[in-house]
């Protein structure tokens, strides 16, 4: 496992272990519905309970990835006792267990937990689970180093004063991009939309960004219209759930309206990740419908009466016309020009967050 970490001068909900860890027989991840009024982890001690843990937006944006990882490690020691045959039999199931949490990243799911299994396979017994453990944290910190190269081809879009607007919580992109911008002398502004239900821009994007020392503001999610219409934005940016290959991007829901919000002022749209080569378009891309309910609440209080009705689709399409371009960790792309992006054949993840 390298001890060069990549979440070295992170904020902390970034930090490897704050965002889900096996240890001793047990998963914990941190409870993103309640931070950061609150600092607080869910143990789980079964792999069923990490994947239930994602559905249940314990952990969300690219934390899911990580949990899955850990959450096989957790299947491995579960099954040490048994013979190498049964073992793995126990370590598929709950692979496809984990990577059904969440039908819309199901793909990428799909690629973390099949890592786990390819890295399993030789190393089946008492000790599987620590070496599933150790490939999680690679990949992890793989992640985070493929992510900070496409942190610097994004601050290259950026004035030397940059007034930027994000759209829920990129994870990792949002750590990288603030961090390049600190080591390149940009004077960095964000302001984040609410992300209702679950406040993800307002409770972890402009965490990170004060976290690590940046002017931030929150709007709520009917204000971008106005805001990029009075105030100073420099770029919209976002990273995305599934980057299609046409340049289609499926995000959280809302990311459309800002998109096109930002294309009718001119300002520009960059999409940060890679790109998901197994969809053409985003025909076969299901999107998730939530509980109606979620959309009746925030943080856990609810505000419409007895019998109103509720719609969560948690994610929404932004055509490739209004994508001014994707950056990868190779350069930027025009959505139309995505095919030229090279595929990576490294044994971790083909995608990032």
């Amino acid at each position: 496992m390298k001890t060069n970490r990549m979440d070295k001068g992170l904020a902390w909900m970034l930090k490897y272990e704050n965002v889900a860890w096996y240890e001793n027989g047990a998963v914990k991840i941190l409870d993103r519905r309640v931070y950061p009024i609150e600092s607080k982890f869910v143990t789980c001690h079964h792999h069923t309970e990490v994947a239930q843990a994602i559905a249940d937006m314990v952990t969300q944006s690219a934390g899911p990835y990580t949990a899955a990882g850990m959450g096989m490690a957790l299947a491995a020691y579960e099954s040490r006792t048994m013979n190498a045959k049964d073992q793995y039999a126990y370590l598929v199931q709950a692979a496809r267990c984990i990577e059904s949490a969440r039908p819309t990243t199901r793909d990428r799911m799909h690629q973390v937990v099949e890592g786990c299994l390819a890295i399993a396979k030789d190393h089946l017994g008492i000790s599987c689970d620590e070496v599933i453990f150790n490939h999680t944290v690679e990949a992890m910190n793989h992640r985070y180093e493929r992510i900070n190269e496409v942190a610097k081809y994004l601050i290259k879009k950026m004035p030397k004063e940059a007034t930027v607007m994000t759209q829920c919580f990129g994870e990792t992109i949002i750590g990288m991009m603030i961090r390049q911008a600190h080591d390149h002398g940009i004077d960095l502004k964000m302001v984040c939309p609410e992300t209702r239900p679950f406040l993800q821009g307002a409770r972890f994007t402009a965490s990170c960004a004060k976290d690590m020392g940046v002017d931030v503001t929150v709007i709520t999610d009917n204000m971008p219209a106005f805001y990029l219409s009075h105030e100073k934005v420099d770029l919209f940016t976002s990273a995305a759930d599934v980057i299609c290959m046409d340049g289609s991007i499926i995000n959280k829901v809302g990311t459309l309206q800002i998109a096109l919000c930002a294309k009718h002022f001119g300002i520009p749209y960059y999409c940060t990740g890679i790109p998901d080569i197994n969809h053409k378009d985003a025909k076969g891309v299901e999107i998730e419908f939530r509980d109606p309910e979620e959309t009746l609440s925030a943080h856990h209080i609810k505000h419409t009466l007895e019998g109103v009705k509720g719609y969560y689709p948690a994610f929404d399409i932004t055509p490739p016309e209004l994508v001014t371009e994707i950056i990868t960790d190779q350069g930027a792309f025009k959505p139309e020009d995505l095919g030229k992006y090279k595929t990576d054949n490294s044994n971790f993840y083909n995608f990032a967050v």
